[in-house]
């Protein structure tokens, strides 16, 4: 084995999601400035760095399902995720399916029926929406090749997500926001890690922060899990503190 491939076994197990899992267990991943901003002129790809990139990248090789708000999947332009003959290996090995689905939250079904969400993902994504989103934008995405989901009369329900995606057998579930859908995951007391890299770099300007909306009824406790650098980031992971 040569150094990549150990460092790669070891960032492996160092990521693994909890063995034999009883129910839907979320990890929220998230990169942000040293000042706090979540983007860097509209987009988080400023933040972002090679060894960011491949903790991510590890992070949806061992999720089930990979779980993202609609606005983060338009804003960052989201495709669906690619087979690769390393993604391929991993997750054989691990008795995954080859490639994860892509779980999209939207009130509104707001993502284009010709997203590259839709039009290039090798499994049909999911689209987790509520009973009052509109009739014609549902339509079009179950036209467009979206397994549609309700979850919610007025708004989604993210614990009717979760048992959603239980009920596919979808309970390692990897988080990439947007801010507005960790913000509910946080008011909704269902964040389970937190993976954030810390960027080395200062941006000042109105860039929001990670989580976004209605507060939690009181702050949620957490423990550091681990720390490590790479490239002048700090890769930070974050557990539910015992209570």
């Amino acid at each position: 084995m040569d150094d990549a491939q150990q460092v790669d076994s070891d960032l492996e197990a160092f990521y693994a999601y909890p063995e034999a899992l009883q129910r839907p267990w979320v990890r929220v991943n998230f990169v942000s400035s040293l000042d706090g901003a979540v983007t860097v002129r509209g987009s988080s790809r400023g933040l972002s760095s090679p060894g960011d990139q491949r903790v991510l990248a590890l992070i949806r090789d061992l999720s089930d399902v990979v779980l993202v708000g609609a606005g983060t999947a338009i804003i960052e332009s989201y495709g669906g995720i690619k087979r690769k003959e390393s993604r391929t290996e991993r997750r054989r090995r691990l008795g995954l399916s080859d490639v994860p689905p892509i779980a999209l939250v939207s009130n509104h079904c707001s993502l284009p029926p010709d997203s590259p969400l839709l039009t290039g993902s090798v499994v049909s994504p999911i689209v987790l929406t509520c009973a009052a989103a509109p009739a014609d934008r549902r339509a079009a995405l179950v036209d467009a090749g979206a397994d549609l989901v309700i979850a919610g009369d007025d708004k989604v329900d993210l614990h009717e997500v979760l048992a959603a995606l239980e009920a596919r057998g979808l309970r390692r579930i990897g988080c990439e926001g947007g801010p507005t859908l960790f913000g509910d995951l946080v008011a909704e007391d269902l964040v389970d890690e937190l993976c954030l890299t810390v960027s080395p770099l200062l941006t000042s300007g109105s860039a929001g922060r990670i989580a976004t909306g209605t507060p939690a009824e009181q702050p949620r406790g957490m423990r550091l899990l681990s720390a490590l650098h790479t490239d002048e980031s700090l890769l930070l992971r974050y557990g539910r503190a015992a209570r």
